[in-house]
């Protein structure tokens, strides 16, 4: 694959991911969640808060899903970014997930909690170290090792989300008319 295709797909695949993120951040997609606008603001400062279930215990599915989401982002930012030193690639993690808690504040969508802040940083630091890591065992075809790999789920997640899109919005209204 030619340098400039794989930089078009990069970015391509790179759009995508960002507009699915944005999507199940506020969106609360492809959940369809009545969490989206309650028209209540709420806003935790206190970290881990809001990951106790009602026994007490610690609910590690959201902590793990917002680690997971950002990952991509740390491993495109390496890609797009791959001069910048570390903590330069770890500032627009900072403030994109910034960025989603103001918005969710502002918009009264969903709540905007420090958690969310820690894991998604964290998520994407783990994805600067996911690429770290894929660049000393694939070298120069890192990029492309990458971008077959977000090629292939960027397709499953679309399908998915269109699949669950159809459940939701066809099949459920047969059902429950």
């Amino acid at each position: 694959m030619k340098s400039e295709n794989r930089n078009k797909l990069t970015i391509t695949l790179f759009v995508i991911y960002m507009l699915l993120l944005t999507g199940v951040i506020l969106f609360k997609l492809p959940f369809f969640s009545s969490e989206i606008s309650d028209g209540i603001r709420v806003i935790n400062l206190i970290p881990f808060q809001g990951s106790f279930d009602d026994s007490g215990t610690i609910d590690f599915r959201e902590i793990r899903d917002n680690i997971l989401i950002f990952i991509p982002l740390g491993i495109y930012i390496c890609i797009l970014k791959s001069k910048w030193p570390f903590m330069k690639k770890v500032l627009p993690i900072v403030a994109l997930t910034l960025a989603f808690e103001a918005i969710q504040f502002i918009f009264a969508m969903g709540r905007s909690d420090i958690t969310d802040v820690l894991d998604n940083t964290l998520g994407g630091v783990i994805g600067i170290g996911i690429y770290a890591l894929l660049f000393k065992i694939f070298k120069n075809r890192t990029v492309k090792v990458v971008n077959i790999l977000a090629l292939v789920v960027t397709v499953c997640v679309v399908l998915y989300f269109a699949y669950l899109f159809y459940l939701s919005h066809f099949v459920m209204r047969r059902l429950h008319p």
